[in-house]
C-alpha cells in the first residue's frame, strides 16, 4: 500500500481539480438546485430522469426519505410504506429545509455528477490517508497532511450540504470554492514534498519572495473574482440565463479593479520570469504558470465582450485554479531548496 501513496496523491489532485470543473459548470447553468435534498438526489441514489417519476402514486411502495412534489412543494416520506388508493397527507412531513421544488432532468444530473465525483474524490482521499500511514515513521508529514486532507474534504461535503439547504446563497458558495483551494494546496504540498528538484538557483531568498508575492497577488485577484461571481449570479437570477449581455451592463467598480490587477500579475511574473532567464534556468511549471495567466486573461475578455459564451466562466474557475496550484507547487520546492 505504501507503494501506491505517490498515485493516490495524483489522482486526489486529479479529481479535486474536476469537482471544481464540475462545480463551476453547475454554477454555470444554474443547475445547483437539481438535487434539492443532500446527500441523495429527490430521495434517490440514482436519481429521477423524468418528472413524473416525482408524482404520488396509489399503490406504490415508498422508502423512507423519498422525495415527490405535491402542489409546487416537496413531500418527504416519514417512513416505508405502500401508498392507498388516495394520499395520506399522515405518511408525508414537509421539506423544510427551502421551498424550491421544481425538476428539471438536465440541471438534476449536471449536479448529480458533480457530486458523484465529489464522492470519487473523497473516497481516493481516503485511500491516500491508507497508503501514506505506511510511511509513518519514514516520513510522518505526509499521513499528517492526508489526514488533513480527508477532513478538509468532510468539511467541505458539509458545505456542499448548506449551500443546497440555503437555496445557493452566493456567499456560501463561496466559501465552498474557498475550501476546495484549501484542499488543493495541502495536497500540491504533499505532492511538492515527493519531487525530485533539480533546478539550480543563486538568490534563493529572492525568489522566495517573488514566489510568495506572486501567489498573494493571485489570491488577492482570486478573492476579487469570486465578488465578481457573485453578482454576476445575482444578475443571473435577477434577469435570466438568457440575457447575458446584460449582466455586467451596471458592473460594480470592482469588476474593473479585477479585471486591471490582471496587468500586474502578469507584470510580476514577467519579472520573475526574467530573473529565471538571468539564472539561465527556467523551471518546467513556471512556463506552465505563463500559459496560465495569459490563458486567464484571454477567457476574461472572451466572457466581457462576447457575452460569457457556454464554456468561457468554468474555464476561468479552472484556469484560476489551476493557476493557483501551479504557483504554490513552485513556492515550496522553492522553500525546500532554501
Amino acid at each position: 500500500m505504501k507503494k501506491l501513496y505517490k498515485p493516490f496523491l495524483v489522482a486526489s489532485l486529479i479529481l479535486v481539480y474536476l469537482v471544481i470543473a464540475a462545480g463551476s459548470v453547475v454554477r454555470m447553468t444554474g443547475s445547483g438546485m437539481g438535487c434539492p435534498d443532500w446527500p441523495k438526489c429527490f430521495g434517490y441514489l440514482i436519481p429521477p430522469t423524468e418528472r413524473a417519476q416525482l408524482d404520488w402514486k396509489p399503490n406504490h411502495r415508498y422508502q423512507n426519505g423519498q422525495v415527490i412534489i405535491v402542489s409546487e412543494s416537496l413531500r418527504v416520506a416519514a417512513k416505508d410504506f405502500i401508498s392507498k388508493n388516495n394520499y395520506q397527507e399522515s405518511n408525508w412531513e414537509p421539506y423544510t429545509k427551502h421551498d424550491y421544488a421544481l425538476f428539471n432532468p438536465t440541471h438534476t444530473w449536471i449536479e448529480f455528477i458533480n457530486r458523484l465525483l465529489g464522492a470519487l474524490a473523497g473516497l481516493a482521499t481516503l485511500l491516500l490517508f491508507v497508503s501514506a500511514l505506511g510511511r509513518l515513521k519514514s516520513d510522518p508529514i505526509a499521513p499528517i497532511g492526508a489526514f488533513l486532507v480527508v477532513l478538509g474534504m468532510g468539511f467541505q461535503g458539509w458545505l456542499g450540504k448548506t449551500v443546497v439547504d440555503s437555496n445557493l446563497l452566493p456567499f456560501k458558495i463561496t466559501i465552498h470554492m474557498a475550501m476546495a483551494l484549501l484542499i488543493v494546496l495541502l495536497l500540491v504540498y504533499l505532492l511538492s514534498r515527493d519531487q525530485k528538484i533539480q533546478t539550480q538557483l543563486s538568490q534563493l531568498k529572492q525568489f522566495k519572495a517573488m514566489a510568495l508575492i506572486a501567489l498573494l497577488l493571485s489570491l488577492i485577484q482570486i478573492g476579487m473574482g469570486t465578488q465578481v461571481r457573485q453578482y454576476v449570479d445575482e444578475q443571473m437570477h435577477r434577469l435570466n440565463l438568457m440575457q447575458a449581455s446584460t449582466w455586467l451592463s451596471d458592473a460594480p467598480f470592482l469588476f474593473y479593479i479585477h479585471r486591471s490587477f490582471s496587468l500586474i500579475v502578469f507584470i510580476i511574473h514577467a519579472y520573475w520570469g526574467y530573473l529565471f532567464y538571468k539564472n539561465n534556468t527556467i523551471p518546467l511549471v513556471f512556463k506552465g504558470i505563463i500559459v496560465l495567466i495569459g490563458l486567464e486573461i484571454f477567457t476574461g475578455i472572451w466572457m466581457y465582450y462576447f457575452d460569457f459564451p457556454f464554456s468561457s466562466q468554468p474555464l476561468h474557475l479552472v484556469l484560476a485554479a489551476l493557476l493557483f496550484g501551479a504557483q504554490s507547487f513552485l513556492l515550496f520546492v522553492i522553500k525546500r531548496k532554501s
